[in-house]
């Protein structure tokens, strides 16, 4: 049962799933934490950050995670939960597979067309929409602290990654770097 639902899960996940993974971040976190409560929601932001780090997408990554663990958290061994992270990470991906081979079947004919332009234009913003859903659900307690102390510093946190990374274009990998160094210092001061 838990496989067959994985498979539905997933594969829904990357059927509209628009924007990539961070524009699936909202829909993972609806239909994992909240609807089945595969996970909690401390457990999906840290998957979230073990996803950015690692190499691949964040969808699958994600996938990959979650099909491992709500396979152990039904009870069964080690290599079912692999054969659900496997199951999990192909049902993401194989809606985009089909919708890309269709796609690029007729794109090239119907590119310049006006309808074709405008449903484009449309979706880019439906993909802003989704990301900054994505974004907004992580801003929670839970993820920014319960004391003002540590709400004050992760929001500072966030406020210089922000910075570095838009304003400044810092790499990425630097301010992740350097934020998870101010926050294992912080940590273990206070």
């Amino acid at each position: 049962m838990i496989f067959w639902q994985l498979f539905y899960t997933f594969f829904t996940i990357g059927l509209f799933g628009f924007g990539g993974g961070y524009g699936m971040l909202s829909l993972i976190q609806n239909l994992i934490v909240v609807k089945f409560g595969w996970i909690s929601s401390s457990e999906f932001t840290d998957i979230v950050a073990v996803s950015q780090m690692t190499p691949g997408p964040i969808g699958i990554n994600s996938a990959t995670y979650v099909g491992y663990t709500a396979v152990i958290n039904a009870g069964m061994g080690k290599g079912a939960a692999v054969a659900g992270s496997l199951l999990a990470s192909f049902s993401i991906m194989l809606p985009s597979f089909i919708l890309m081979l269709l796609i690029s079947m007729f794109f090239m004919k119907y590119s310049s067309h006006p309808m074709v332009k405008d449903v484009l234009i449309w979706l880019r913003r439906v993909v802003v929409g989704l990301l900054a859903a994505a974004v907004l659900s992580l801003i929670s307690r839970e993820n920014f602290g319960t004391d003002n102390i540590r709400i004050a510093a992760s929001i500072s946190i966030f406020a210089a990654s922000f910075l570095l990374t838009y304003r400044l274009k810092w790499n990425p990998i630097l301010v992740i770097v350097i934020a998870g160094i101010f926050g294992g210092v912080f940590n273990t001061l206070v």
